[in-house]
């Protein structure tokens, strides 16, 4: 599904994404981390999953690190940036991705429920829409899928 190869600093920015993660699981919401980097590799958003905090359907990790890059860069626009997330994007989240122009997208789990950038749905390269992301899936996988479903298992106990 990734047609693209790996840059060694995109395992790194998943390493600060899986923090993030890591943050969402211990107040109680699903383990799902972002961070957006800008075109000279500096970290200018993040995002973790707060729906539960703040009851707020929409406040999934990259809904907050695009908000958070953009009020950065004061400018709605990403060009040139690349979004890190733990989990595939959904189909919101992948809309999202594209309506802020971001350049690429680097994922960790491939999400085969609801993923819209590749597994489902590929919003994100979909030929009708105004502006393609490129994407790169399966960065540190198998520690952003074990996030997954540790929390899962210990919440459905």
């Amino acid at each position: 599904m990734s047609g693209w190869s790996v840059d060694p600093s995109d395992e790194a920015w998943m390493g600060l994404a899986l923090e993030q993660a890591a943050a969402a699981a211990s107040s109680g919401d699903v383990p799902v981390g972002a961070v957006v980097v800008d075109a000279g590799g500096r970290v200018i958003g993040t995002g973790v999953n707060r729906r539960e905090a703040d009851g707020d359907p929409t406040a999934h990790a990259e809904v907050l690190a695009l908000r958070s890059a953009a009020a950065a860069q004061g400018e709605w626009r990403l060009t040139g940036c690349t979004l890190v997330v733990t989990l595939e994007p959904c189909a919101m989240c992948a809309g999202a991705l594209v309506l802020a122009r971001v350049s690429r997208l680097v994922l960790g789990a491939w999400d085969a429920k609801a993923g819209a950038a590749g597994s489902v749905w590929d919003l994100v390269r979909d030929r009708r829409v105004n502006h393609r992301v490129e994407v790169v899936g399966g960065v540190r996988a198998d520690e952003c899928s074990r996030l997954l479903l540790d929390f899962f298992a210990e919440h459905r106990l």
